[in-house]
Parts: C-alpha cells; sequence; structure tokens
C-alpha cells in the first residue's frame, strides 16, 4: 500500500493573507462608516483607504516584477486617498464618511473595469484562436 502525502502549496499563506486583508478593510469600512467608538476604528479605516486602491492597483499591475507591482500600488492608493481629500476639500465638502465612500467607489469601480477589459481580451483571444483554428 502506497501513501499519498499532500504538500500544502506556498500560495496558501498568501492565500490566508489576502483574505485577513479584506477582512480587516471591510471591517474598516464598517467602523468608519457607522462611527463606532472602537480604538481600532482608525487604524482599520485608514488600512482600508490604502488597501482598497492598492489592491486595485495591483491587480491592474500584474506584468509587473512583484516589488515593482507593490511600490506602485502603494504610490497609487496614496496619490488617490489624497486627490480625493483634495477634491473634497476644494469644494468644500468635506466629510469623513464621504472620503471614506468616494475612495471606496473609485477602488471598486477601477478593478471592474481592469476586470471587464481583461475578460473581453481574453474572450477576444480565443475567439481569433478559434477563428485561425478553423482556416489551418
Amino acid at each position: 500500500m502506497q501513501t499519498i502525502g499532500i504538500k500544502p502549496s506556498s500560495s496558501d499563506g498568501l492565500q490566508l493573507l489576502a483574505g485577513a486583508g479584506v477582512v480587516a478593510g471591510g471591517a474598516g469600512l464598517v467602523l468608519a462608516l457607522s462611527h463606532a467608538g472602537s480604538p481600532l476604528r482608525g487604524p482599520l479605516a485608514l488600512f482600508f483607504l490604502l488597501a482598497a486602491p492598492g489592491v486595485a492597483f495591483a491587480a491592474a499591475l500584474r506584468g509587473l516584477d512583484p516589488w515593482a507591482r507593490a511600490l506602485t500600488s502603494v504610490a497609487g492608493a496614496i496619490a488617490i486617498v489624497m486627490l480625493v481629500a483634495q477634491g473634497m476639500l476644494a469644494v468644500h465638502r468635506w466629510s469623513v464618511d464621504g472620503g471614506v465612500i468616494a475612495v471606496a467607489v473609485l477602488s471598486a469601480s477601477a478593478f471592474l473595469l481592469q476586470w471587464i477589459i481583461r475578460q473581453l481580451r481574453g474572450g477576444a483571444a480565443q475567439e481569433i484562436r478559434k477563428r485561425i483554428g478553423k482556416i489551418h
């Protein structure tokens, strides 16, 4: 009888870390919008404000080296948060809730847009491969 060992993949730790990040970001969003009196409200809201646009940038920059991707994502996240704050201050509509919602909407729309583009490119590429296969 042979025993088959199952080795955990090296990406299990990364998936666990990504899941913890999603939970922490979601908790930050909920705590910031509910005005909870928790001492974790500030740090988790800040984590959400930096992680949400950072993940959207990282998803769009899949072709880069991991370190370049991380650096670009962090810089882009900081730029988005600063631009949202500056824009809200310029039109005299500053509020914490508005800033959090604006960053969430921008991050979600950027992530969705790049995902849709990626799906369309993949579908178009498959269609071209099918047509080329029919020619040969």
